[in-house]
């Protein structure tokens, strides 16, 4: 395992390759990342929509959600909330803020793609037939749940989400081995799912599945729409994602381990 200093080292590297990535891949690689993530979400769905107790429906989703991060990271891909931690390269001077700013966007538009075209398999595949279709229902309520948060709930649980996975992506950076970044990543990804926070990626799964199942099964679904999905969800919770990841873990590495280093 490389140490923490290694691991900030080697990242203003990783960054810089990540930010001179052919558009066309980088979009490709970040819909794989976005179809990933969606396959995990509907794993949790379907594996807690018969959970009676809540408690344990939270903790079966958070054994399995991390699946979705461990394709991301081995298989290759690019997830942007994972990308968050490029402000390391920015902030080290080998990409300019237009290069991170453009990754960015490319990437987050990768991933909305990716999620909602599996999030469309899904439902129109009809996926949510399962157990009489309780699984629709758990889609479109978790959907309304989601839709239904403060926009300051929904950017401190953005923050604190993206805190947790840029550290499970940091932890898995310092891995040599698969078993080693997938021990690394699973503990923050468990701890996060758990605990109830935001991660705008899923929710590009989530909402939509959400709203496909609405229209598909009929279920009355007060409140939720492509417009809520936006506003009243996706923006917040990215604002809160940039924030945890950028600036919490990114920046935060980058003064601890970085900053003296590059300002001699």
């Amino acid at each position: 395992m490389l140490t923490p200093a290694k691991i900030a080292e080697t990242y203003v590297d990783t960054g810089a390759g990540k930010a001179t990535t052919p558009i066309a891949r980088l979009f490709g690689l970040a819909m794989l990342a976005g179809a990933f993530i969606a396959f995990a979400g509907a794993s949790t769905v379907a594996a807690s929509a018969t959970v009676a107790d809540p408690s344990t429906a939270k903790v079966i989703t958070a054994l399995l959600f991390p699946a979705g991060l461990v394709m991301v990271v081995l298989a290759g891909s690019e997830l942007f909330t994972g990308d968050c931690l490029m402000v390391i390269s920015a902030a080290a001077g080998r990409i300019s803020v237009l290069e991170l700013l453009r990754t960015w966007c490319v990437v987050y538009l990768g991933n909305l793609a990716g999620s909602v075209l599996v999030a469309a398999a899904v439902v129109f595949g009809h996926t949510p037939d399962l157990f009489g279709g309780v699984m629709a229902q758990s889609l479109v309520s978790t959907a309304q749940a989601k839709v239904s948060l403060s926009a300051s709930d929904g950017l401190l649980r953005g923050i604190l989400c993206n805190v947790l996975v840029c550290i499970a992506v940091w932890i898995a950076a310092g891995g040599s081995t698969a078993t080693e970044k997938i021990f690394g990543l699973y503990p923050p990804i468990f701890l996060f799912v758990l605990a109830g926070y935001e991660h705008c990626v899923a929710n590009m799964f989530y909402i939509p599945a959400g709203i496909f199942a609405a229209a598909e099964y009929g279920i009355a679904a007060e409140g939720l729409g492509w417009g809520s999905f936006f506003l009243k969800n996706l923006l917040p919770v990215t604002a809160g994602n940039i924030i945890g990841g950028a600036g919490v873990v990114g920046l935060g590495y980058y003064l601890i381990y970085l900053y003296k280093r590059n300002s001699r």
